[in-house]
């Protein structure tokens, strides 16, 4: 008897997460022992309210948008599970005759589908994970799918912010990124400086405790030398007591709503040393924009997928999709089966080697590491003010 097979979407979409699904729905189709491919509507809580789409009645031609569609087609949730719950959704598999879960999420829902993985070990159900995430800190693997879009998008967003900030040079610029407790989303606007375009001034990691007097001090040094000045920070700034350097609007286990550092940086800005300062915070923009669509990240995207659906019909359980590079000019990756186990909340931080010396931007080992994910280069402008 055939099996079928489940896709579960969990926590923050991205660019691509639905490149992953594809990639899982055409190499399905190629395989007879699968009979239906579902879609939990709505994540995990839609595998406990038994809320499924069979892709067989969805027309090709919608498939086929996956591609270019932003956000989760299926929904995604962050619903906290009991161990009760994961004893239940093994009674739903069994009732629909699902054999195979694919769980495509972040740090959390790997959290989940090791759980989920331990639970079904007794019984005929291949647990599968699919990284995705545009922060970047799922551990062992090179990167995620869905980090070279947001990469893309940042480094496009501050290499345009730039060119209007120096063409009209009279105030600071603060551009807040998202990525949580790690680095690699705004570490990827030090790609905005090119021959055509000046790129960010400074560049604040998470990874790095953060003094507010050297902070007053770069920009007033900045300011004075160009008259402007545009600096990149990431939402999660942390003191050298570790603390947020805003406190969280809310906070419950892993769901952390950040202050806006954006705003108070540019208040320290403004009130500290008098120059005209703003803030902008793209924030989901970043995840959604399909504009700004990487073509490497959405093709490793849907060879994630496919690569999960394969593990599965192999007899493969309690693993993850991962990517090893091999080479970052020209670049090669290679897709290699993860242990779940050792991805389960085990957060990957920008490594020493990618930071700069005073600890305000990223050598060129990043850059080299990083551009080949954002799927070629950046808009190209004109400037003769030089």
């Amino acid at each position: 008897m055939k099996g079928n097979l489940l896709v579960v979407h969990g926590g923050g979409p991205t660019a691509v997460i639905n490149s992953s699904l594809y990639g899982v729905i055409r190499e399905a189709e190629r395989n007879e022992s699968i009979g239906s491919v579902y879609g939990a509507l709505g994540g995990t809580a839609g595998v406990l309210a038994e809320k499924f789409i069979d892709f067989s009645t969805v027309p090709s031609a919608e498939i086929e948008m996956l591609k270019q569609t932003p956000s989760t087609a299926i929904g995604t949730s962050r619903t906290p599970l009991t161990p009760e719950d994961y004893d239940r959704m093994i009674s739903i598999f069994k009732k629909h005759n699902i054999k195979y879960v694919l769980f495509n999420g972040g740090n959390g829902s790997m959290d989940t589908c090791g759980k989920l993985y331990r639970a079904a070990k007794d019984e005929d159900i291949r647990v599968v994970g699919i990284p995705k995430t545009i922060d970047n800190d799922i551990a062992i693997t090179d990167h995620c799918p869905g980090y070279g879009s947001a990469a893309r998008f940042v480094a496009q967003t501050v290499a345009e912010i730039a060119q209007d900030v120096r063409s009209m040079p009279i105030h600071v610029s603060i551009v807040e990124t998202m990525g949580r407790n790690a680095g690699w989303i705004t570490a990827a606007a030090a790609l905005a400086a090119t021959e055509y375009s000046c790129g960010p001034d400074r560049i604040y990691l998470p990874e790095i405790a953060f003094d507010e007097d050297k902070f007053l001090s770069d920009v007033q040094s900045i300011y004075d030398r160009k008259g402007y000045a545009i600096i990149v920070a990431s939402e999660g700034l942390k003191k050298a007591d570790h603390t947020p350097i805003v406190d969280p609007i809310f906070k419950i286990r892993r769901d952390t709503y950040f202050g806006d550092v954006g705003a108070h940086l540019a208040e320290l800005v403004l009130k500290n040393l008098g120059i005209k300062a703003r803030s902008e915070k793209p924030g989901i923009a970043g995840r959604a924009s399909i504009l700004n669509q990487s073509s490497v990240d959405r093709e490793e995207a849907i060879q994630a997928g496919a690569a999960a659906c394969r593990a599965a019909l192999e007899g493969k359980t309690g693993v993850m999709i991962g990517f090893k590079r091999l080479s970052s000019d020209p670049y090669q990756m290679e897709i290699m089966d993860v242990p779940i186990e050792e991805v389960m909340l085990h957060e990957r931080m920008m490594p020493k080697e990618f930071i700069n010396e005073d600890g305000t931007g990223v050598t060129e080992k990043f850059t080299e590491w990083c551009r080949p994910l954002v799927g070629g280069d950046l808009l190209k402008f004109a400037w003769f003010n030089k």
